[in-house]
């Protein structure tokens, strides 16, 4: 239990959490855009995660992460 608890003490999410909570391409290139004009991701970075949503979709990227994510799998 304790562990489950700690799971996601001091995590950080990345591109590709913020992108799994998105429905719309849109949504996407707004995250994508906004974390790298932020200095959070690199220019190159970016450019490949417009090609996989270009070429791949969404959904590529993951399993859409539900409301509450993180409270629901940490035990928290």
């Amino acid at each position: 239990e304790k562990a489950a608890s700690e799971r996601f003490t001091h995590y950080t999410p990345d591109v590709i959490d913020f992108i799994r909570r998105c429905d719309t391409k849109e949504q996407v290139e707004e995250i994508i855009a906004y974390l790298e004009k932020r200095g959070e991701i690199k220019k190159e970075y970016a450019e490949k995660l417009k090609k996989q949503l270009e070429e791949k979709g969404v959904r590529s990227f993951g399993s859409k992460k539900e409301e509450n994510y993180y409270f629901k799998h940490g035990g928290l």
